[in-house]
């Protein structure tokens, strides 16, 4: 073999690593198509809306903490191995409204109230007005809060697991940021969102890869959305042991040092 076919055949295979170097880099990165000159406008976030069986913590103060003390519910005391008490000693819970299947709640005097679709600041406006226009108090000042905004992470993430939202607002990079982020064998173009809302389940899938995320219903994460990563070919084959081998960086590795030993054996008989 003289010098120029060897040249050649060490050419290609540089070329052959560059190439599937950048192949992985398009695999890897997230927002490719997105740069520092890209401005793009925020899409509208109108916040999470009440749902059946959704938690709430509802809390009403005034001038005179005593009127506004028959609107709120009582605290729950509780101690370990012990049920629930509202009189005990011991550690002490918030307890919150239930909403009904029928998207309800049962507030002290205001009776039974509509809730579900809407926001906490609709709900907040609502028992207001209803505390004023009734005669109840003058000043009212209501705050609610969601007691189990949570969402599942699952598939090729660092930490999977289900985690509970503080707030009401957070995207699907900041729930993965959550899960310590995508491992190497994760798809970032198939990253599903599972929402069930209003009897039905949709199942969204985003691009990591791309900056239409930003304009997907699921950037967005509302109570109890399901995110789960796929993950890629190499992870999926690790189900059997030969490919296993085969797809391992040590296989990879090992024919690399026979390669280069070849190489090296083929220059030395060349010269």
């Amino acid at each position: 073999m003289n010098r120029s076919v060897l040249k050649s055949v060490l050419a290609g295979a540089v070329l052959i690593f560059a190439l599937a170097s950048c192949n992985t880099w398009k695999k890897i990165n997230y927002l490719q198509d997105v740069d520092e000159t890209t401005v793009m406008d925020l899409a509208e976030n109108h916040g999470i809306v009440i749902q059946p069986m959704d938690q709430l913590s509802i809390i009403v103060s005034c001038r005179v903490p005593s009127l506004a003390a028959q609107f709120n519910l009582p605290m729950a005391s509780y101690q370990a191995g012990s049920e629930l008490s509202t009189t005990s000693s011991g550690q002490q819970r918030l307890v919150g409204y239930v909403v009904d299947n029928d998207g309800f709640i049962n507030f002290p005097q205001l009776g039974r109230l509509q809730i579900a679709g809407k926001t906490r600041f609709e709900l907040q406006d609502m028992i207001k007005d209803e505390l004023i226009s009734r005669g109840f108090l003058q000043d009212p000042v209501v705050t609610v809060e969601f007691m189990n905004f949570k969402v599942a992470i699952l598939g090729e993430v660092a930490s999977p697991g289900t985690y509970s939202i503080p707030g009401d607002k957070i995207t699907i990079l900041q729930a993965l940021s959550l899960a310590r982020d995508l491992t190497i064998f994760g798809q970032r173009d198939q990253v599903k969102v599972i929402r069930e809302h209003n009897g039905e389940r949709n199942v969204y899938v985003l691009d990591l890869r791309s900056k239409d995320i930003f304009d997907s219903p699921a950037y967005y994460l509302q109570q109890d959305d399901v995110i789960y990563v796929v993950p890629n070919s190499v992870r999926a084959g690790q189900s059997t042991i030969n490919e296993n081998y085969f797809k391992s960086g040590s296989f990879w590795i090992s024919l690399t040092s026979v390669s280069l030993s070849v190489i090296t054996l083929v220059v030395t008989l060349s010269k």
